[in-house]
């Protein structure tokens, strides 16, 4: 890929190499001089704004979270249906992947297998893993649903198992049976319609 336009501010343009590294090849496959090479930026520029790699990979998941989480308040602005307002994780990943290409799967599950216990860009991978637990819980209340903790850990174990089966190199035969956020969000509708009231 060719170096960020030198136009654009340096920490953008860290921050948008190392997003594009990260995700393509991996954060401990990824050195700093590939991010700098990207960026076009020397090494004093990188530490005038971040201490190190580490901070630079916080930042990184600080901006996908961001994006994520301004994705689905997007599409849960355009729904009033409860049941529909429940679905709308599988249909705000649908179009996050749009935006932003999904080369990788998940960026939060492929970081969650490279850093270590204390690295500091835990605290988004924690922020994303309470996002979809809370926001899911508090849309099955406003749904009215009794059992609405059992119906939310439904719905993130569904989440998480198609974004899992995404991560995996599909084979011919999976194609063949569908993608993977479609076929959760198919089940998580099913799941819905047992549990949530009659709506007249």
């Amino acid at each position: 890929m060719p170096r960020q336009p030198a136009s654009r501010p340096a920490r953008e343009r860290l921050l948008a190499a190392a997003a594009e590294l990260f995700y393509e090849q991996g954060i401990a496959a990824t050195g700093v001089d590939a991010v700098l090479a990207r960026a076009g930026v020397s090494p004093s520029t990188l530490y005038a704004h971040f201490p190190g790699k580490d901070a630079l990979v916080a930042a990184y998941l600080e901006d996908r979270h961001q994006a994520w989480v301004e994705t689905w308040d997007e599409v849960l602005a355009e729904l009033t249906d409860p049941v529909e307002r429940l679905l709308s994780v599988f249909d705000a990943v649908a179009l996050h992947r749009a935006r932003e290409g999904n080369r990788r799967g998940c960026a939060f599950l492929a970081a969650a297998t490279e850093l270590p216990v204390g690295h500091p860009g835990q605290r988004w991978l924690e922020a994303d893993s309470r996002l979809l637990a809370d926001r899911l819980r508090e849309l099955a209340v406003a749904a009215g649903i009794e059992d609405a903790d059992e119906v939310a850990a439904g719905l993130l174990l569904l989440y998480d198992g198609a974004l899992a089966r995404e991560a995996r190199n599909a084979t011919i035969a999976d194609l063949a049976r569908g993608n993977p956020l479609d076929q959760a969000r198919s089940l998580a509708a099913s799941l819905l319609a047992v549990h949530a009231p009659e709506r007249h």
